[in-house]
């Protein structure tokens, strides 16, 4: 038996990296998702809590008001993007999150609008955001994490009964601990998951895929099951069937937020395990 009887082929990849950017390709141009301005509002809440400057950033996720508002702190920007229409918008580069080109130690901050939900590699994603920043630099990332869209899940669920076959069609969820642990193993200091949800309402089963449509967070999976007219009836009389008194479905959305340090001797250092965790404010407040 010679040695490649030993080398097994990679697992195939969970997301469908060329519908990922053929999907923000076709909202390029289109105003800002309501999805993605919770998402951009959140970073940028965050950015304005950090009580020190940068020099250098890199932007992965090119929608405009964030690039703009970035751009306005005097900050030099670096954008890229699954897409390259979007990242053409800016002089950016087409790539991935976890096949970024740039050297170590090249940005004082980072910052991801989304997309980290449906990278095909988050643990290698981070890794190399990780490098790319220099000693002491941020990161400051935002995606989808469970519990998201239970409604629809349920709905969909109902849906696959009626056809009697169970699929996937929606992405499967980061939670807020195991997020905060890749956080960890990919190197951060004073890394910090944490959790925003949201409390939508819903008129139709329509109305909310509109909004996913927008933000360019449909199924990217790589494995995709086409519907039918009636499975579309079905999911939308099973979603609404939830509906309220005003006729209206409650939905959540969640967003976990992540925030890590590139290593740097002036840290300070960790408290003992077991005895104490570093707050977000803390986290967030580092001086030069």
């Amino acid at each position: 038996m010679g040695t490649s009887d030993f080398v097994t082929a990679a697992p195939p990849e969970l997301f469908d990296r060329t519908a990922r950017a053929l999907r923000r390709d076709r909202t390029a141009t289109l105003p800002e998702a309501f999805f993605t301005g919770l998402i951009i509002d959140e970073l940028l809440d965050r950015l304005a809590t950090v009580k020190r400057g940068f020099g250098t950033a890199l932007v992965i996720g090119a929608e405009p008001r964030l690039v703009a508002s970035v751009t306005a702190l005097g900050i030099a920007v670096q954008v890229v993007d699954p897409s390259g229409l979007r990242a053409s918008r800016f002089g950016g580069l087409a790539v991935e999150e976890d096949r970024l080109p740039f050297a170590a130690e090249s940005f004082d901050l980072v910052l991801v609008a989304g997309l980290l939900d449906t990278v095909a590699d988050l643990p290698g994603a981070l890794v190399l955001i990780r490098r790319a920043l220099k000693p002491d630099g941020l990161f400051l990332g935002c995606m989808a994490a469970a519990p998201s869209l239970p409604s629809a899940r349920a709905a969909i669920a109902a849906a696959d009964a009626v056809g009697g076959a169970s699929v996937a069609r929606l992405h499967p969820q980061v939670d807020v601990a195991s997020a905060g642990d890749l956080l960890v193993r990919a190197g951060f200091a004073l890394s910090v998951a944490d959790l925003d949800s949201f409390d939508l309402s819903y008129r139709s089963f329509g109305g909310l895929i509109d909004d996913l449509r927008a933000a360019a967070a449909t199924n990217v999976l790589a494995q995709r099951h086409g519907v039918t007219r009636a499975w579309l009836a079905a999911a939308s009389a099973a979603f609404m069937a939830r509906a309220e008194a005003n006729g209206r479905v409650r939905e959540t959305v969640s967003i976990v937020t992540l925030t890590g340090w590139a290593p740097s001797p002036d840290q300070p250092r960790p408290a003992a395990r077991g005895s104490g965790t570093t707050s977000l404010a803390a986290a967030l407040t580092r001086r030069d």
